[in-house]
């Protein structure tokens, strides 16, 4: 039986959208579980990453300028 070490809060910050998309293997996401146990800084991180993606998700494509939207897009295309 193999040991798996336990995620760090950089792993965790690098790992949270696919957390929250659901596509993380199982023992990812048992190890992401765990460290969120002991961890209070990357839960409340959690929880403010689930904030900004459930405000953001409730603004209207239409209601920003298409400038500011190029920018956002620009900014967050390649992040991981």
């Amino acid at each position: 039986m193999t040991e798996t070490r336990p995620l760090d809060c950089n792993e965790l910050v690098e790992l949270v959208t696919d957390y929250l998309d659901g596509t993380l293997d199982l023992d990812t996401r048992a190890r992401f579980d765990e460290h969120l146990l002991d961890c209070d800084g990357c839960d409340n991180y959690l929880q403010q990453f689930r904030t900004t993606v459930a405000t953001l998700g409730k603004v209207p494509e239409d209601a920003l300028e298409p400038a500011f939207r190029d920018k956002l897009l620009d900014a967050f295309r390649d992040w991981r």
